[in-house]
């Protein structure tokens, strides 16, 4: 089932504004944004988390490796090559990209914590162990991580969901980076 994707002419009168934003912001419309202006709740609280989401104590390397981390665990074709993009805009070396994208290890064990915990809360849908806790505690991390994490966790599900469902064509700018996950998942 094809899901709608909108512009200016046919979005709902309440997505209209969120549509604008994002062609300020982007000079373009994603193709997430125009599929998620059908709702404009759902777009509005999208896009709030996104905001709420960069303005955590992660870094740019911290808030690409749990965005992609999700993605590639999520096998989003969408958002992992947007965050591939976005990643090169926030000035994110190739180097942790590229792990990020073939699942193999980070250039620090503080990332590979991260990015750890990050595929863990995926997988266990929040039902970390102890001993899975404090490993990432350990990393350096604390409860407000843990807290941020959740929240980039709540923010990429609603992305990823709605481009499996929508089958959301990745964008032109981004075909360049498309992505297919490899045979081996990351063992965690």
């Amino acid at each position: 089932m094809t899901f709608p994707s909108h512009d200016m002419d046919s979005a709902p009168e309440a997505s209209k504004p969120l549509l604008e934003n994002s062609q300020k912001a982007f000079g373009r419309l994603p193709g997430l944004h125009k599929v998620l202006a059908e709702s404009p709740q759902a777009y509005e609280a999208y896009q709030l988390l996104h905001k709420l989401f960069t303005e955590t104590d992660f870094d740019a390397d911290e808030l690409t490796v749990v965005w992609q981390s999700i993605n590639v665990e999520h096998e989003c074709h969408y958002c992992v090559p947007a965050h591939t993009g976005i990643a090169k805009m926030m000035k994110v070396s190739d180097e942790i990209t590229e792990a990020l994208r073939n699942e193999t290890p980070l250039p620090s064990e503080k990332l590979e914590a991260l990015r750890t915990f990050t595929v863990q809360m995926v997988r266990e849908r929040g039902n970390l162990s102890e001993a899975q806790m404090q490993a990432f505690f350990d990393a350096g991390y604390g409860h407000r991580a843990v807290l941020d994490v959740i929240l980039g966790l709540a923010q990429k599900t609603m992305s990823n969901y709605v481009n499996h469902l929508a089958v959301t064509p990745v964008d032109e700018v981004f075909h360049p980076l498309k992505w297919e996950r490899s045979d081996k998942p990351l063992e965690v």
